[in-house]
């Protein structure tokens, strides 16, 4: 039997797990960006390989991009504006797994340009479109969760007086106290 929300064991790993959901998503997005960072021409061409926005506006999520998943990452790593942070990072894993399907669908062979590099994938290079799909749309629950459950434990917003934590040292919202 699953133990409730305000159970004792619930109300225990919830922070956890949102620590642990903050982290991981916050590390991929710090790599992503730390990857793509130094050369943002690189991630330029990714995004316009996906023929999925006009010109001027692929140039600019190309440049732009790299610089959001760090700052994103970040946030969510030490736990600052947390709620905020996993709400921007989910939807932008969401927009991932849209591009992903978009280049599927239309069948364009291209390499998601996810951890750098991107654009037409050379001569016997097959796309990985369905694991990129799966990893991003696992990220998106991921961001989901520590939306929903923010702050989790070692987070600033916990510490400064933030974020959903109830005071208590729980993590837990106080909308899962029971009445």
């Amino acid at each position: 039997m699953a133990a409730s929300p305000s159970s004792p064991n619930a109300r225990w790993a919830l922070p956890w797990v949102t620590t642990a959901a903050r982290l991981v998503l916050g590390g991929v997005l710090i790599v992503a960006g730390a990857l793509k960072i130094g050369t943002p021409a690189d991630s330029v061409v990714a995004v316009k390989a996906y023929q999925l926005l006009p010109e001027p506006i692929a140039v600019t999520v190309g440049y732009a991009l790299p610089i959001l998943e760090i700052v994103v990452g970040v946030l969510l790593v030490v736990g600052l504006l947390t709620r905020v942070a996993a709400v921007i990072a989910a939807l932008l894993m969401l927009a991932f797994v849209f591009g992903i399907g978009w280049a599927w669908a239309k069948g364009l062979r291209i390499d998601c340009g996810c951890f750098g590099g991107g654009g037409q994938l050379g001569k016997g290079q097959e796309p990985t479109y369905l694991l990129d799909i799966l990893r991003d749309f696992g990220l998106v629950l991921l961001g989901v969760w520590a939306a929903r459950f923010p702050p989790g434990r070692f987070a600033l917003d916990g510490a400064l007086g933030l974020g959903g934590d109830t005071g208590d040292d729980t993590g837990v919202d106080d909308d899962l106290e029971e009445d």
